[in-house]
């Protein structure tokens, strides 16, 4: 093929991602069979691990669903993984799925109410440490008893509405202005440009203390992650009864977490410290009172239906009426029925946020699959299952915060829960040293895993949300802004593990 017919395929393929991008996938593509055939598939499952995390880690150079995507067909087309495992990984995460295909759309017909809550907050509290505190703060209690990706999508919702606002007075346009283009710079003014910068390093830092706030307040009760009601049902706890058990170590883990929260807005460490600037502010302060000025009887009750709405669904999720995802299509059902959204191209794009996630989710469960089949991580278990009893809680502990990192911590959960019962049935372990070793799970895989975005499905959303690109938020730049809460509340969780358990 020449040259010239070659180009344009070459182009369309993974379309403007840089050369070099392109170039790597190919040779993963060309050098994974080989691999396979050659050191086995042990070896060229954990490359395939490492090379998802690279396509994660660069996905503002190119959506991962697609290079993530090419690497899981190869994987499955080798024989790495049978389809009916991805199928059934898929099947056993169907109600994450469900929620990040409804519950993510119902909070898009929320955004005219939180975008004037969380206007009023940012307005009215003018410390920047006591923001972060709250935002972290209320981002743990709500996680606690709704849902880590629920409260996330929350905080993309709000963030992308205060961008939106500042980015089109800092483009020389008005507030009204539904054709402006906010992701891109071009039309910003150049005396602005500082302030967009400071406005987006200001964002990052509230969101990510935000986004580890869920983690804080997940791993605290029996509802607030997956894997946590996973647990809870096979060593048959209620939800008093799991939060009683886990709060030797949750608690100390969220106080710490907490002041780790006001340290780094303190010393301005690893990315934080970031304050609003009086530009912005003044920006932000006028599009609220041009809100209160043209607000309409219509408008007004468009935000009390949100507000009444936004009660069921905590209700609902409080409660555990239904599954979270079907509670969301309720949201939306609600929503647009009373506020008149009721053409469908309207309602389409509700959607276009949460699709492509949970695409790339079900490509990670092809991956999930592939560790699965090929017991990657078995070596890890069976020498953790094989320590004197003394120290095993200290090393599940560590054991599911490693391996948290690298996979989705609800398979990692699964694997753990399933072994330590076995050994329970065939008495192995006591009744006793179960409850503890659950205990250790359960905080393994929620604490740790907060290293990487690939460890946090809230973390993973957020990286591969429409607000990342805008406030230059990075698979790198994640990493490093968690770090210090890796550190603290794996410390933290493990000497509660070793003292408490």
């Amino acid at each position: 093929m020449n040259t010239a017919l070659a180009n344009p395929y070459w182009r369309n393929f993974l379309g403007s991602s840089p050369d070099w991008y392109k170039k790597t996938i190919i040779a993963f593509l060309i050098i994974n069979p080989i691999l396979f055939h050659t050191v086995g598939p042990f070896v060229t499952g954990w490359v395939l691990i490492g090379q998802f995390i690279f396509t994660l880690a660069l996905a503002l150079q190119c959506y991962p669903l697609q290079p993530g995507g090419l690497l899981a067909i190869e994987a499955i087309a080798i024989g790495m993984a049978d389809p009916h495992t991805v199928f059934h990984e898929a099947e056993a995460n169907f109600e994450v799925i469900l929620l990040l295909m409804f519950m993510v759309a119902g909070i898009y017909f929320m955004k005219e109410l939180l975008l004037f809550i969380f206007t009023k907050i940012l307005l009215r509290v003018k410390s920047k440490k006591v923001l972060s505190l709250l935002f972290s703060l209320v981002a743990a209690v709500l996680s606690a008893f709704l849902d880590a990706l629920t409260v996330t999508a929350v905080l993309i919702s709000v963030g992308v509405g205060f961008f939106t606002v500042y980015h089109k007075v800092a483009s020389g346009t008005v507030f009204d202005d539904a054709q402006h283009d906010h992701t891109t710079d071009d039309t910003v003014k150049a005396e602005n440009e500082a302030d967009l910068e400071q406005f987006r390093a200001f964002l990052r830092s509230l969101l990510m203390h935000g986004a580890v706030g869920t983690a804080l307040g997940g791993v605290c009760t029996l509802v607030g992650e997956p894997q946590n009601l996973l647990i809870a049902t096979v060593a048959d706890w209620d939800f008093v009864e799991f939060f009683l058990l886990m709060a030797p170590i949750t608690m100390p883990v969220l106080v710490a977490g907490l002041l780790t929260c006001l340290i780094l807005e303190q010393t301005g460490v690893f990315g934080y410290g970031a304050l609003l600037p009086p530009k912005v502010r003044s920006v932000l302060e006028e599009f609220q009172a041009q809100e209160n000025a043209k607000a309409t009887p219509a408008s007004n009750a468009r935000l009390v239906v949100q507000a009444l709405v936004a009660l069921v669904l905590v209700v609902g999720l409080a409660l555990h009426l239904a599954a979270v995802g079907l509670i969301g299509l309720m949201v939306i059902v609600l929503l647009t029925a009373f506020n008149g959204i009721v053409e469908e191209h309207k309602l389409g794009h509700a959607f276009e946020e949460a699709l492509p996630f949970t695409a790339l989710l079900v490509v990670f469960f092809a991956i999930v699959a592939v560790i699965h089949e090929q017991h990657l991580f078995s070596p890890v278990i069976e020498a953790v299952l094989a320590m004197e009893s003394s120290v095993r809680p200290a090393m599940f502990f560590l054991a599911n915060g490693i391996l948290s990192m690298i996979s989705d911590n609800v398979f990692v959960a699964t694997v753990y829960i399933s072994e330590v019962k076995t050994a329970l049935d065939n008495g192995v372990i006591t009744r006793a040293e179960f409850d503890q070793l659950a205990v250790a799970i359960n905080t393994g895989t929620n604490l740790p895993s907060v290293a990487t975005p690939n460890g946090q499905a809230a973390f993973l959303f957020l990286l591969t949300s429409a607000l990342a690109p805008l406030i230059r938020l990075s698979y790198g730049r994640m990493v490093i802004m968690a770090l210090p809460y890796t550190v603290v509340l794996t410390a933290v969780g493990l000497t509660a593990v070793i003292y408490t358990l």
